[in-house]
């Protein structure tokens, strides 16, 4: 049994136990408390280089980070994962969608909505992701106009990737309203067997206010080049 190294208001989190859901796959799971400075401790960072959740750890030692790894690999030979290598390839491309265009815009507005942070940001960032993230809404409405998935006709792990950021679009400041197929798709997504309505508030952790620890800087040594980058672990 495999080991999910979870934080439980990540809706990144939520993709991989939505998944384990789906699937039936019995796991262990240990919390990670990442705005208190868990995610930097040694011990994890050797799982997750990052520092943050969600992460995995299977029997045999090996651990895989990143949420839309985690699912492609979780999925290899089931139906949330075609097997076809344009279908696949399809799936893929919504998962790097999701990443770029959805959780960095939709997902940071939401987190600093919730945690009380928007105020310490930039007022023209915030702007500049409130724009993006309208329009990567405003984009999948349009897509949903010719199937009934994000990826095709079936449903797959990039329903799952970008409805757990794409659903809570509201609570980021982002009105929905008049994305007639976008919301029929997420009535669609709510009705398949097993999806995890549960979702958990950031207030239930009390160091979420707090700004993200950063791992210390990697200091290069005396045979590396002096332009050697800086390793900074930030906010996944």
């Amino acid at each position: 049994m495999f080991t999910l190294f979870d934080y439980l208001p990540s809706q990144n989190g939520w993709k991989v136990r939505q998944l384990l859901a789906h699937l039936g796959r019995p796991y262990r799971t240990e919390l990670v408390a990442i705005f208190d400075g868990e995610g930097q401790n040694a011990d994890f960072l050797r799982i997750n280089p990052t520092g943050t959740v969600p992460a995995i750890r299977l029997d045999d030692g090996r651990t895989l980070a990143e949420s839309n790894a985690i699912l492609a690999f979780l999925a290899e030979g089931t139906p949330y994962l075609p097997g076809d290598a344009f279908a696949r390839a399809k799936v893929l491309q919504w998962l790097s969608f999701e990443q770029e265009r959805v959780e960095s815009t939709i997902g940071a507005l939401r987190h600093w909505r919730l945690t009380g942070k928007l105020g310490r940001r930039p007022p023209e960032l915030v702007a500049m992701k409130h724009e993006a993230a309208l329009r990567a809404l405003a984009l999948l409405d349009a897509e949903l106009e010719t199937r009934a998935f994000i990826a095709g006709d079936a449903y797959t792990i990039a329903d799952i990737a970008v409805f757990a950021y794409a659903a809570h679009a509201e609570e980021a400041g982002c009105a929905v309203h008049g994305l007639a197929r976008f919301d029929r798709w997420l009535a669609r997504v709510r009705a398949q067997p097993g999806h995890l309505a549960t979702t958990y508030a950031y207030a239930t952790d009390p160091h979420s206010s707090r700004e993200l620890p950063r791992a210390p800087l990697r200091v290069a040594s005396a045979a590396a080049p002096a332009s050697a980058g800086r390793d900074v672990a930030g906010p996944g």
